[in-house]
């Protein structure tokens, strides 16, 4: 470990240190995230499509990397940039270490720069532009110039359309239930599951799945691009819109089909792009967020019951609640910001949340919202 590696800003800010994984070039969207735990989920959440993400937590890669936390098929951020990474990683669930994994997945990462100064720049100038030149490509004469035109070069996340870029290709059933200690993972063979839901698959997380089939759900996920007429065929009893990357306002076939599926008045549940793209179809509009949440440790009110949790999230663009139309409430709020973070139709049973309540990683507190889906199911039955 002793490639050299630049990152550059669309500001100008430049950061020289060490290259880990793949060598080579990547641009994207530059964010920060707060989690102290979980790196290996974040890197595989489809939602960092196009990202680069800087972790704030200075130790990265202790505990390595194993083939049960990944989140969906690979790695899907576009980068990783970290303070430090350990020569050691220890866990009794350890396959590989850190560096080998990026490498494997042919990602870019930075380690030893100062995050604390990079969070800052993000935190007070927003999220920016960037790019990672590691290893040959960070070496000679330009390679600074070279790192800030392709920062430059990367026109940014508003307006980008992802969804249709992380989301399957094709139909299929997801079996499989939530991990346990000892055990693994619980094969849907083995848990009785009397709805059939109809998920789609924005750039959805393994785990938000693994908990809707834990609860009696036997899924369909099919692609962004669906549309209404072919997930009515399959006769659900609710349907799913899942989390994902990008802008939700481009996702015109997605508003679409949302806007169908509510006149049928079938339970409909969302989370985070799909909170969106909910709010989108009910008349409302979004925003694009300074630097946007991701992390842990956000502290998200229920509006109508005053308790606060401890949420997981990961998003850079918001609904604006001062938008909302006569159909939607609003349901929670974050305690950072003020920013919506959760809604529900007044006229058919639809809500949605902002964060990540599957806790993947993260805080269980808002698991509860699975639950009052099931019970949507239950009653409509």
């Amino acid at each position: 470990m002793n490639k050299p590696a630049i990152l550059a800003l669309e500001d100008g800010s430049v950061f020289h240190g060490i290259a880990i994984g793949a060598e080579g070039q990547t641009s994207g969207e530059v964010v920060f995230n707060t989690a102290m735990t979980g790196y290996q989920e974040i890197l595989t959440d489809p939602s960092y499509t196009r990202q680069i993400v800087t972790l704030t937590y200075p130790h990265i890669g202790n505990t390595g990397v194993n083939a049960e936390d990944v989140e969906s098929g690979g790695i899907a951020a576009a980068g990783l940039v970290i303070r430090d990474l350990p020569l050691a990683a220890s866990s009794f669930r350890s396959e590989q270490n850190l560096d080998d994994y990026l490498k494997s997945e042919n990602v870019l990462g930075i380690a030893e720069i100062d995050t604390r100064r990079l969070t800052r720049l993000l935190r007070d100038k927003g999220a920016q532009s960037g790019a990672i030149l590691a290893g040959g490509e960070a070496q000679g004469e330009g390679a600074v110039e070279r790192a800030l035109a392709a920062a430059r070069a990367f026109p940014g996340l508003a307006g980008m359309d992802l969804a249709k870029v992380a989301s399957c290709q094709t139909p299929y059933e997801w079996n499989e239930g939530e991990w346990e200690l000892g055990t693994g993972y619980q094969p849907g063979s083995d848990i009785e599951r009397p709805f059939h839901v109809v998920a789609y698959d924005f750039g959805v997380k393994r785990n938000i799945l693994r908990m809707l089939v834990s609860r009696g759900c036997r899924l369909t996920v099919v692609p962004a691009q669906t549309p209404a007429s072919e997930v009515l065929a399959l006769k659900p009893d609710g349907f799913f819109l899942s989390n994902g990357p990008g802008d939700p306002e481009p996702c015109d076939y997605a508003i679409k089909a949302i806007q169908e599926l509510l006149e049928t008045r079938i339970p409909l549940f969302g989370i985070c792009l799909g909170h969106q793209l909910l709010a989108l179809a009910s008349g409302a509009r979004s925003v694009k967020m300074n630097h946007g949440h991701h992390g842990a440790n956000h502290p998200v009110q229920d509006l109508a019951t005053g308790r606060v949790m401890i949420t997981s999230q990961n998003h850079g663009f918001a609904s604006d609640e001062t938008t909302l139309p006569a159909t939607l409430r609003a349901t929670h709020r974050s305690l950072f910001d003020g920013t919506l973070q959760g809604i529900e139709r007044t006229d058919c049973p639809a809500f949605s949340f902002q964060g990540h309540p599957e806790a993947s990683p993260g805080p269980c507190d808002v698991t509860p919202l699975f639950d009052r889906f099931i019970a949507m199911l239950q009653a409509r039955r």
